[in-house]
């Protein structure tokens, strides 16, 4: 399937030439950029927000608001802390949450979509069990979540509707999110986090069939 076919493109791609002036104007400034992110904060500022570069690309808003409001989020996420994004539904946080992914990452896929039925494999890993049965635990037996494979490679992961997850589910990520670690005890392993990884989650606290957050896994969001 083309990208001139599929009935909506991930942000990475649909505004690649945005993305690709804004990294040459990193470039031709000198900017510093955090580990593992592809443009600088003040980059990422604009494709959110939107402007004209001196080149004279034109950046288009990904979102109409306060400015605060994004400068809080790159300043989070810069600083290795995790983001959560709540308000009732139809606010722009799933769209802002992947905009964000794309900017710092070049990748807004890493996602897990949250539900009733989230299964703890979904924040963690999984198996292949034809592989499991036949050769027993190992890395080739593993399916890694989106999460897991975040933390391999410094990149954004996306959490959308975290209240939906039922709240041992979501206790899953405290050991994430403050040891930046994940274990694997079948293995005897663990996934140590890169530089740049972070989570980027979104809540509904206003809607029917939530689960609030404990306290605990509140603590490691901003």
């Amino acid at each position: 399937m083309t990208e001139t076919t599929v009935l909506r493109l991930h942000a990475e791609h649909a505004f690649a030439t945005e993305l690709e002036a804004l990294r040459k104007a990193d470039a031709d400034s000198g900017r510093p950029k955090p580990p593992r992110w592809k443009l600088s904060p003040w980059a990422v500022s604009t494709y959110l927000l939107g402007g004209t570069l001196e080149d004279g690309t034109v950046i288009t808003p990904k979102y109409i608001g306060p400015r605060r409001i994004v400068e809080i989020a790159i300043a989070t996420l810069a600083t290795d802390r995790a983001l959560l994004l709540v308000g009732v539904p139809g606010t722009a946080k799933t769209w802002v949450s992947e905009h964000l992914a794309a900017a710092i990452s070049g990748d807004s896929t890493l996602l897990v979509q949250g539900t009733a039925g989230t299964p703890e494999e979904a924040m963690r890993y999984g198996w292949n069990y034809a592989q499991l049965l036949a050769h027993g635990p190992s890395r080739d037996a593993l399916v890694p979540s989106p999460l897991m494979r975040a933390m391999a490679t410094g990149a954004i992961a996306r959490i959308e509707e975290l209240t939906r997850i039922p709240a041992d589910v979501q206790d899953t990520l405290i050991t994430i999110l403050s040891e930046k670690t994940l274990p694997i005890p079948e293995l005897g392993e663990e996934t140590q986090a890169e530089k740049g990884f972070s989570v980027i989650a979104t809540a509904n606290d206003r809607d029917k069939g939530v689960n609030d957050l404990s306290s605990a896994l509140r603590r490691r969001f901003n």
